[in-house]
């Protein structure tokens, strides 16, 4: 064997061991292959990826009862989004079971024909934001990246994250990108009697929160829109419950011998949820046609 060759083989064997060292390539994202799309965090060396959602829930905005104001507010400012007018990233707390996340997937539905698309990005992969921003921030698309059921403990790092992606940033945000955030806490953190003890009196009378009240007020704060979502009412839940059973083929008869159950139901649950009152249409209407 030459020199020449020795060298090629260990020119070979270094350009080998280094290519082990470098990340894989990112996936490539079939923008083409839906609406929404779900990102996949880094594992090890290889980068994160959007992945294309097959198949998406097919409820739209008129399957959402009882919660008129919230969802006029939330369509509102998804259509201004869409339409390339100012719009507020959105902060969607309360009640369980309400409706919350369902009036987002509502809202892509309503508009994906004018260029909307939804991002589900999970808690513990929100310090990706800053890529998933960028690389969306060229597309012709609009943009929800969607955090559901959001809520922190102290010291986790995905807090901070979403602070700089919403309000915090020396990069200015993408004007085809926004925000919406569901949680059943509205500060996103949890709230305890201990804090109270930190807010300070003034002689005047003037009471100021203290650091520790002013930290947990400053993520929700940054979300420019609130929507509060509250406990239905047992004729409102009657109503989402004869909804869906009409939904799923039930006629007048059986909604209105369906009553009693639907009671019974969410008294065992203990809530009158709009969750809670499409499992129980699903269950009544699925024995009904046995």
């Amino acid at each position: 064997m030459t020199q020449l060759d020795q060298f090629l083989q260990r020119a070979e064997a270094l350009l080998a061991r280094i290519e082990a060292m470098l990340p894989p390539a990112a996936a490539s994202t079939g923008w083409d292959k839906g609406i929404a799309f779900r990102w996949r965090g880094r594992l090890g060396n290889a980068p994160g990826y959007l992945q294309s959602v097959g198949h998406i829930a097919p409820i739209a905005l008129s399957d959402l009862h009882n919660i008129a104001p919230q969802k006029e507010l939330i369509d509102q400012n998804t259509c201004q989004f869409v339409e390339g007018r100012p719009a507020n990233n959105v902060l969607l707390t309360g009640a369980r079971g309400t409706g919350k996340s369902s009036l987002i997937k509502a809202c892509l539905n309503q508009y994906a024909d004018q260029g909307l698309r939804l991002i589900e990005v999970d808690k513990d992969d929100l310090h990706d934001l800053p890529d998933i921003v960028e690389l969306v921030s060229a597309r012709p698309e609009r943009f929800i990246i969607f955090c559901d059921d959001l809520s922190f403990e102290e010291g986790e790092g995905g807090y901070k994250a979403l602070k700089v992606a919403l309000d915090g940033s020396i990069a200015a945000q993408s004007e085809n990108v926004l925000i919406y955030a569901t949680s059943n806490r509205r500060h996103l953190m949890p709230e305890r009697l201990s804090d109270n003890a930190t807010y300070q009196h003034t002689e005047d009378g003037d009471l100021h929160p203290g650091e520790t009240v002013e930290e947990k007020i400053s993520l929700s704060e940054r979300f420019g829109l609130w929507v509060t979502f509250y406990p239905f009412k047992q004729d409102d839940y009657l109503d989402i419950v004869a909804h869906w059973l009409r939904h799923f083929g039930c006629d007048a008869e059986q909604i209105e011998a369906a009553r009693g159950d639907a009671l019974r139901w969410a008294l065992q649950r203990s809530s009158r949820s709009g969750r809670v009152a499409w499992q129980f249409a699903k269950d009544y209407a699925g024995r009904a046609k046995s």
